[in-house]
């Protein structure tokens, strides 16, 4: 089933989105890249030493990433940005999608170790921003601490077909109230939703 960088799951035709291969996903597939990634599609252009600075690594390790993940089609310059030897940084996409499916049965066992790196950093960063909401919820207004957040789990006997057809569904939902509240909207702020749909042994 689909997976995508961002947590969300739109159609790869849509608003920008790319579809990634099996060569693009090997390109992808560093933590530190996905992060910088992530970084940029968050909070918007920035350079090497920016990022550096909010990752909390070298600009020389995030200048060499961001020059990989260039040369795979997941950043770009922002040249109205740049000046003199300054060279800033943008996402070439809002998020990115692929068959995690195919390619953790692909014949290439580094395609395979590709998608297996890049699920483990997603299912780490999903940890790491809902650890860092707990840590920090009473710093936000009452409407969102009391009614803005949920955590909640279900359990339900689906078949394959079934499960496939239910995370349609939540995508379908989540993608209709995208764009509803315009940029700068008092009291609004940027929401993220984790999905996270997997089988359970009975015993």
């Amino acid at each position: 089933m689909p997976a995508t960088e961002d947590g969300t799951e739109p159609p790869a035709e849509a608003e920008n989105v790319h579809k990634v291969d099996a060569r693009t996903l090997r390109g992808l597939a560093h933590p530190l890249r996905l992060r910088l990634l992530a970084a940029l599609r968050e909070y918007g252009p920035a350079t090497a030493s920016g990022l550096a600075d909010r990752l909390g690594e070298s600009s020389g390790a995030t200048s060499y990433h961001l020059r990989q993940l260039a040369a795979y089609g997941f950043v770009e310059d922002d040249p109205e940005r740049g000046k003199g030897r300054e060279r800033w940084w943008r996402a070439a996409h809002r998020g990115t999608v692929f068959d995690s499916s195919r390619f953790l049965s692909h014949p290439d066992p580094e395609v395979r170790g590709a998608v297996d790196v890049v699920l483990h950093e997603i299912a780490t960063t999903h940890s790491q921003e809902l650890n860092t909401w707990i840590g920090t919820m009473r710093e936000w207004p009452d409407a969102w601490r009391q009614e803005g957040w949920d955590i909640s789990d279900f359990q339900v006997r689906l078949t394959p077909d079934l499960c496939e057809e239910l995370i349609g569904k939540i995508h379908e939902l989540i993608e209709s109230y995208r764009g509803r509240v315009p940029e700068g909207t008092e009291g609004s702020a940027n929401v993220r939703s984790h999905v996270h749909l997997f089988p359970r042994p009975a015993e």
